[in-house]
């Protein structure tokens, strides 16, 4: 055999092997989740700038003391580099904020206190080991004792606009009572007795001044921490488009004042599905709602999105 065949040969193998490799190394690639903003920098873990102050429900939080300073930087890093989480509050807060955010007006309640419930719930409606349920985390008698219907067949705690206001009677209760809204936000988690009976013993006036258990000593911090991020998202590397941010499903309400034996019988005479009056409607906890009081009750129902042509 010439040299120059045995070249064409060895050539026409290379070309082969080469193209079979492209194949199966393409088959192993796979296909990106992300999408694609036009950056290309290395993931990265900074240090976070701290302000040395900052505002909650009007009130300034001065950042004057390694403690408070160091418990801020806490909650900034946890939360912006828990991303995934974070991208999700991000999301649930389009969808949730407006509705939340009309109610803290409509009672009085200062607008920082929907950051409340994202750490409270994260803006789902969750349970809580201790009973506390909803996105306001109400526990079962508190939430009788303040005019919610709490029993196996309906449970207001999981009624978004019925538990907000609740959260908002309890709030304005703190405020009145232990005198700011930092000391209210940390009265939701140890209760008004509880701060109370700490500033007295303690000598103190302030939050800020107190010496706290784990959990209370986090908690304002955390609601701050929210704020911060969820206020600067684009600022802590969370990239986004308003496309990918949730939207609450337009709905309107019937008005219902006697029994219904059948929920998913009832949603197919509406024209809807039990899924649906069940997303809509958390707080309807049985396949049937009994109604003995002949009770007024408001049962959200989805609206039919038109369709393009």
């Amino acid at each position: 055999m010439s040299m120059k065949n045995k070249n064409q040969i060895i050539l026409g193998t290379l070309l082969v092997v080469g193209s079979l490799l492209f194949v199966s190394t393409s088959f192993l690639q796979p296909k990106s989740a992300f999408k694609s903003y036009g950056l290309s920098d290395p993931s990265k873990v900074y240090a976070l700038d701290i302000e040395s102050q900052y505002v909650l429900a009007g009130e300034t939080v001065f950042l004057d003391e390694p403690d408070l300073r160091e418990r801020m930087d806490k909650e900034l890093l946890v939360n912006t580099y828990w991303q995934s989480n974070m991208m999700l509050m991000i999301k649930r807060s389009n969808k949730y904020f407006p509705m939340i955010e009309r109610i803290l007006k409509e009672e009085g309640v200062p607008d920082d206190f929907k950051y409340l419930a994202v750490i409270e719930s994260g803006l789902e409606n969750v349970n809580s080991p201790a009973g506390a349920k909803g996105f306001w985390q109400i526990l079962k008698t508190t939430g009788r004792e303040m005019g919610l219907e709490v029993n196996s067949n309906v449970d207001e705690r999981y009624h978004i606009e019925n538990a907000t206001r609740v959260a908002c009677v309890y709030l304005k209760k703190a405020k009145k009572k232990l005198g700011s809204w930092t000391l209210a936000a940390a009265s939701y988690n140890r209760g008004i007795s509880g701060i109370n009976r700490l500033l007295e013993k303690q000598q103190v006036e302030t939050y800020y001044d107190l010496l706290l258990n784990r959990e209370t000593k986090r908690y304002v911090f955390r609601v701050l921490a929210m704020k911060e991020i969820l206020s600067n998202p684009a600022q802590y590397g969370f990239v986004f488009e308003a496309q990918d941010l949730y939207t609450e499903a337009p709905v309107y309400t019937v008005e219902v004042d006697t029994a219904i034996t059948n929920i998913a019988s009832f949603a197919k005479t509406m024209g809807v599905t039990y899924k649906q009056i069940k997303i809509h409607n958390p707080w309807l906890l049985q396949n049937h709602l009994n109604n003995k009081s002949r009770k007024l009750y408001h049962i959200k129902l989805p609206k039919a999105v038109a369709v393009g042509p």
